[in-house]
């Protein structure tokens, strides 16, 4: 057992889920229990917490095996001590036109990006409830407001889980529970997904707008878990689609539709039958990047930073309407 404060981490072999394991270790020194499926992968980030001042512990698992997500949990609570903070990062997608998504496609997409955060949650509220205390950070995307074309099974799942999340969150409310619950939206990042993501599109994949890198995002979650509130909204990019969907929601259909099925595209051609990570891992492509390194947009910890920023917007409140005449305007000025 030990006295620092215990994080788990899902989808922790790469891209956000890595970059958040670092900083929980770097600024917390925090013991980390690591879930993903890739145990060499694992065991590398494992070794990065440990040099960092942290405590690794590596769980290879699926996190759409509700059992094994438990069985961890229990683990990390025997081996690490009670568990802090549990953050569901863990994803798969799938890129291309509804019309070429297999069943099994849709299904696998599903059960990881929906399901293995049901159950995680539900692994740590087992521990988490009855000592009254605990925080769950949910990492979301701007994605679960508005959806875009080519993401559809991603983006459903993403709807989908803030929707679990609204219900819980009353529950607790109801039972007078101390256990804090955060969803956080992201914008575009950096991350391997573009490279290992199963894909039906001509050209290669790309992230769409500004992008962001892993290792701003998660130095954002270390605030966020020091400071949970319902919702964090991250980056002025998710601002702005998320609001900017609230007023013009018909809109905003057709703008994407005239931008965002080529922009999520590069000019190169995608590889036929490369490998993909849907239901296996693929080795040797487990790191924090992609290969979008350029431009980098910083993001800025604060609520009122005057450029990217971590912004909590009470729906309804005058700031979101404020903010929201000004994406709306701005959405409408860029299609014409």
């Amino acid at each position: 057992m030990t006295s620092r404060p215990v994080v788990c981490v899902t989808g922790a072999s790469a891209g956000i889920g890595r970059a958040i394991a670092l900083a929980f270790a770097a600024e917390w020194g925090a013991a980390v229990g690591l879930i993903a499926r890739s145990a060499e992968a694992l065991e590398e980030v494992r070794r990065e917490v440990d040099r960092l001042g942290g405590k690794g512990l590596a769980l290879p698992l699926d996190v759409a095996d509700h059992a094994a997500v438990s069985a961890a949990a229990g683990q990390v609570e025997q081996m690490l001590g009670p568990i802090d903070v549990w953050i569901n990062n863990a994803m798969v997608t799938v890129f291309g036109p509804v019309e070429h998504l297999e069943p099994e496609e849709l299904r696998r997409v599903t059960d990881v990006t929906y399901l293995g955060s049901v159950f995680g949650i539900q692994a740590a509220l087992r521990h988490m409830k009855p000592r009254d205390r605990g925080t769950i950070v949910q990492i979301g995307s701007a994605l679960a407001y508005r959806s875009i074309p080519l993401q559809s099974a991603y983006c459903g799942a993403k709807h989908a889980i803030k929707g679990f999340l609204d219900s819980l969150r009353s529950e607790l409310i109801h039972d007078g529970s101390n256990v804090q619950l955060t969803m956080v939206q992201l914008p575009a990042v950096n991350t391997p997904q573009f490279d290992w993501a199963r894909s039906h599109m001509p050209y290669r994949a790309r992230p769409m707008g500004k992008i962001y890198q892993p290792e701003d995002i998660g130095r954002a979650i270390v605030r966020v878990a020091e400071r949970p509130r319902r919702e964090y909204w991250l980056g002025a990019s998710a601002i702005e689609a998320i609001l900017g969907n609230f007023l013009v929601p018909q809109y905003a259909d057709h703008y994407l539709a005239n931008t965002s099925v080529e922009g999520q595209q590069t000019p190169e051609p995608e590889t036929p039958g490369r490998p993909d990570n849907l239901f296996q891992p693929v080795d040797g492509q487990h790191r924090m990047r992609g290969r979008f390194g350029l431009p980098r947009h910083h993001l800025r910890l604060s609520a009122s930073g005057p450029a990217t920023r971590i912004a909590t917007v009470a729906a309804g409140s005058a700031l979101a309407v404020g903010l929201g005449l000004l994406a709306g305007t701005a959405l409408a000025s860029r299609s014409r």
